[in-house]
C-alpha cells in the first residue's frame, strides 16, 4: 500500500453487530492512527443513533441495509474512494476452517455462507456488508478478520463439547468470541503494566450488550465463557446465556415452540431484558432498580454470573494476578463493578472506591494481590493491524492459506 503526499493511503474497518455498524479509517502507514469513525447504534429501535467524530445525532435505520446507506453517505464525505487501499471485514464466525485473516475470495464466501448455521444472527448482515463495500470499493483488498481466531488454540479440555465426539468432526465445538477486542486488550495491557503482567494470569471481562469473559496466560486465550455461539455464556443485554438443554424440550410442548421460536426467545428477548421486563440497557436499568425490583432482579443475576466466572476462570488458571474490564459496562459503570468484586478478596481482589468511581486506570486498591484495570477496546485499531500486517506478508511473498 503505497502512500504519497497527495494520494495517503487509508484501510476502512467495518464492524457489525447485531444492532449496530462502525466504519473507522485509518492511516495506511500506522494503524494505531484513527482518523475518523462512525457508528450507527440500535438499528431497528426508534432510538437510532448516528455518532461521528464530532457528534451523534437520531437517525432512521429500520435495518442493517439502512444504516449503511447512511454510513456510505458519512464516508463519501469523509474520504475519496481511491484513498482507501484497504478494508479489513469483521467476521465474527470463522468456523473449524478460518482462523487467521484472510483475503475475502469467492471461497471464502462459499465458505461463509455454509458456516451460516454457526452464527445465523450476524452472517447474513456481515455478507450483506461485504458484497455492498465490494462494489463500492473494487480496486481495495477486502480482508476478513475472525472474531474467533484469539480463541483458536484452546485447550482440548476447554474446547471440546461434551456430547457424542462425531460431531466435532463438523466443526462442533468452543470456539469464544469478542476475540479482537481480547487481543487489543492482551496488547494494551503489555503496553501499559510491561511483559511480565501480560504473560501472567490474566481474566478480561468483556462486558458490553454482548458480554463474555476469558482467561489467558502467557497472552493467550485458554478458557472463556462463550462457547459455538454468541449466545452462550453469562446473560447479557437480551441474550440468554447459558440453559439447561431441557427448557428447549419444554418450551416445545408446554409453548408449541420451535427451534425459531426458541431461537428468538434466547437471543433478543432474555438475558437483563426478559428478566427485567423493561430493557435490556444496564444504565436504564440502574436508574431505575430502586423502584423496580425487576430490574433489581436483572442487574443482581448478571453481576452474580460474571463473578461465578471470575472464580472459576481463576481456577482454570491455577490462580490470578490480573483482571481487566471493558466493553460499555465495563469501562463506564462503576457499581456494576463493585458488585462484581464484592466477596472476592478471597481471590486477592480489593477494589479502591475512589479509583473505581472515578473509572480509573487502576482500580484495584494499594495491596491488592490482584491488580484491577479498566481498559477501553478498540476492535477497529486491531481490525486495521491485522489488514495491514496480512497485506504487507503478502506484498513480501506470503502465500494463501486458511489458518
Amino acid at each position: 500500500m503505497e502512500t504519497t503526499k497527495s494520494h495517503p493511503a487509508q484501510v476502512l474497518t467495518v464492524n457489525a453487530g447485531s444492532s449496530s455498524i462502525k466504519l473507522a479509517l485509518f492511516a495506511a502507514d500506522n494503524p494505531t492512527d484513527k482518523l475518523s469513525e462512525a457508528t450507527i447504534d440500535h438499528i431497528g429501535q426508534s432510538s437510532a443513533s448516528l455518532t461521528t467524530d464530532s457528534q451523534t445525532k437520531s437517525v432512521v435505520a429500520s435495518d442493517h441495509k439502512a444504516a449503511t446507506r447512511i454510513l456510505l453517505e458519512w464516508l463519501a464525505m469523509r474520504s475519496p474512494t481511491s484513498h482507501i487501499a484497504a478494508v479489513g471485514h469483521r467476521i465474527v464466525h470463522g468456523g473449524p476452517a478460518y482462523y487467521k485473516p484472510h483475503l475475502i475470495t469467492h471461497k471464502l464466501l462459499a465458505d461463509l455462507h455454509a458456516f451460516m448455521a454457526f452464527d445465523p444472527e450476524h452472517m447474513p448482515i456481515e455478507l450483506y456488508l461485504i458484497e455492498t463495500i465490494q462494489k463500492l470499493l473494487p480496486a481495495a483488498q477486502h480482508i476478513a478478520c475472525f472474531d474467533t481466531a484469539f480463541h483458536h488454540a484452546l485447550p482440548a479440555r476447554a474446547q471440546l463439547l461434551p456430547i457424542p465426539r462425531r460431531f466435532a468432526a463438523e466443526g462442533v465445538r468452543r470456539y469464544g468470541f469478542h476475540g479482537l477486542s481480547y487481543a487489543f486488550i492482551a496488547e494494551e495491557l503489555r503496553r501499559v503494566e510491561g511483559d511480565e503482567a501480560a504473560r501472567g494470569k490474566v481474566v478480561i471481562a468483556h462486558l458490553g450488550s454482548g458480554a463474555s469473559l476469558a482467561a489467558l496466560r502467557n497472552g493467550a486465550s485458554i478458557d472463556t465463557t462463550m462457547s459455538m455461539t454468541p449466545t452462550s455464556g453469562i446473560p447479557m443485554s437480551t441474550r440468554s446465556g447459558d440453559l439447561d438443554p431441557g427448557l428447549a424440550l419444554y418450551m416445545a410442548r408446554t409453548h408449541s415452540f420451535d427451534v425459531d421460536a426458541f431461537t428468538h426467545m434466547t437471543t433478543f428477548a432474555s438475558g437483563l431484558l426478559g428478566i427485567s421486563e423493561t430493557t435490556g440497557d444496564m444504565k436504564q436499568l440502574l436508574e431505575i432498580e430502586a423502584a423496580d425490583e425487576r430490574a433489581k432482579e436483572a442487574i443482581d443475576v448478571f453481576c452474580y454470573h460474571v463473578k461465578k466466572q471470575i472464580g472459576a476462570l481463576a481456577a482454570a488458571l491455577g490462580g490470578l494476578d490480573t483482571v481487566v474490564f471493558t466493553g460499555g459496562m465495563g469501562e463506564q459503570a462503576p457499581k456494576i463493578r463493585e458488585r462484581i468484586c464484592t466477596d472476592l478478596t478471597f481471590l486477592g481482589i480489593t477494589l479502591d472506591a475512589s479509583r473505581n468511581q472515578q473509572n480509573a486506570r487502576l482500580i484495584s486498591a494499594d495491596g491488592s494481590n490482584v491488580g484491577v484495570h479498566v481498559i477501553h477496546t478498540d476492535e477497529a485499531v486491531t481490525i486495521a493491524r491485522e489488514t495491514i500486517k496480512y497485506i504487507m506478508s503478502r506484498t513480501r511473498g506470503g502465500h494463501e492459506s486458511n489458518s
